[in-house]
């Protein structure tokens, strides 16, 4: 009898055990699925903000095409020679701004040397008919999907949402996207909603597809070619590793002399007034505590010394509140006047929010010493991989680069994140610093 009590008891807590293996696993399951959706909706996401962003490029490519071969067909004449430069120059700029889209939405398509604006060399220049060839695929493909990246998601919408509203739309309307069909009943009314499904599942299935196909032409024929001299480019990259390293070394020195003037005098303060409090307690309690109270103010400023060295190093606030709360705080703080507006939807990675962080501090503290301004106005925005930090004030303007460290700093900081820096400050103000950074570096 024992043992068969024993033998149940063992079935039931196998039969135990197996079911909280199940449940692990069905919860992994549950975990795994909301990741695969949630990555799915993201990569959708994207997508269509990378298809309807090309639009951006697109329009002007028809305009752009459409005022070559009317240089073309008037060079008949004539007239299209000297009309010739202009086009090709708006040509060449829209190539760059191509470039830039794309490198907002993935690697860096690194440029040529900068083709020639003149008729003559331009039809040999092999730079030039890649970018033709660029315009007529871009104007017509790039174009179509564009649209389609917009069209998409507000069929998807409108279609999903139907049985919200049908019952308002006048008899006889039309009930669908396609301009086909209209709802009589509420059946019909699902029958809509079902099509708006559809269009989410072309939409999570196409979209990450379509927009690879949009970007390819770019990625393809806007690139430095192999007959392309990359020497510039290697040049720059030599320079930006050189700030990079430059920059570090700085910083290591500044870190070195915070703690060798400051915390390490202060801790040897405190080592020797623990000493002499040691040898005074026997015969003069009331100096040895003296001396450690003393010791203890010592102490307690190199720890205060520390925690701005640490800060320095990486701002904790970044880590507790993000860089929209940080960035705020620094605006807070500010001896001037500062309205603030941050959209980061995204965590950068820690390096770049923490160049960021710095910029803006250095920012503000130079405005506050030297510009005689009343107010500040800092803009954040992250969008297409890229981290746009705008500051500007009322001050009397007039500021240079070379005028100082503080803004050859900030230089040297963007450029250790291959980003990019621009300073306008005519004299009367205002004065506008921008930085634009790569989120992911």
């Amino acid at each position: 009898m024992a043992i068969r009590e024993d033998a149940t008891a063992g079935t039931k807590a196998a039969g135990s055990a197996d079911a909280a293996v199940d449940a692990a696993a069905g919860g992994r399951r549950r975990e795994d699925f909301k990741d695969i959706a949630v990555r799915t909706l993201g990569t959708a996401g994207a997508a269509i903000a990378q298809l309807t962003s090309g639009l951006g490029t697109a329009l002007p490519a028809l305009l752009v095409l459409l005022w070559l071969a009317v240089t073309a067909v008037t060079s008949v004449v004539g007239v299209g020679l000297l009309m010739a430069p202009a086009p090709l120059r708006a040509l060449h700029a829209l190539a760059g701004r191509e470039r830039d889209r794309l490198a907002r939405w993935g690697p860096e398509v690194v440029a040529p040397q900068p083709p020639p604006t003149r008729l003559r060399p331009a039809l040999v220049d092999p730079t030039t008919r890649r970018e033709l060839r660029w315009l007529v695929r871009h104007a017509v493909l790039g174009f179509t999907l564009g649209l389609l990246g917009v069209i998409l998601p507000i069929f998807a919408v409108r279609d999903s949402a139907f049985p919200l509203y049908w019952t308002f739309l006048p008899k006889g309307a039309t009930a669908t996207s396609l301009a086909v069909g209209s709802a009589h009943s509420w059946p019909d009314a699902l029958a809509v909603a079902l099509l708006g499904v559809g269009w989410i599942a072309i939409i999570l299935g196409l979209a990450p597809g379509m927009a690879r196909t949009q970007a390819r032409p770019g990625r393809e024929l806007l690139a430095a070619g192999p007959e392309t001299d990359l020497s510039l480019r290697i040049a720059e990259l030599t320079a930006t590793r050189a700030a990079a390293l430059d920059a570090h070394a700085t910083e290591l020195r500044r870190i070195e002399r915070s703690l060798h003037d400051g915390a390490q005098n202060r801790l040897v303060s405190v080592t020797v007034l623990v000493g002499a409090a040691r040898r005074m307690v026997a015969r003069d309690p009331a100096g040895a505590d003296e001396l450690l109270e003393r010791a203890q103010s010592a102490a307690e400023q190199a720890l205060a010394e520390l925690r701005t060295v640490a800060r320095g190093i990486l701002p904790p606030v970044l880590a507790d509140r993000g860089l929209a709360g940080a960035l705020s705080g620094l605006a807070a703080n500010s001896a001037v006047p500062c309205r603030i507006d941050v959209d980061v939807p995204e965590r950068c990675a820690a390096s770049v929010e923490a160049t960021a962080y710095f910029v803006l501090a250095e920012a503000l503290t130079n405005i506050a010493k030297h510009s005689g301004a009343g107010r500040a106005t800092v803009t954040a925005r992250a969008s297409g991989g890229r981290l746009l930090l705008r500051v500007e004030d009322d001050g009397r303007g007039g500021a240079e680069e070379d005028g100082g460290t503080g803004l050859t700093g900030i230089r040297r900081r963007v450029a250790a994140h291959d980003g990019r820096l621009s300073l306008t400050s005519p004299p009367g103000g205002p004065t506008v610093l921008t930085v634009d950074l790569p989120c992911g570096s």
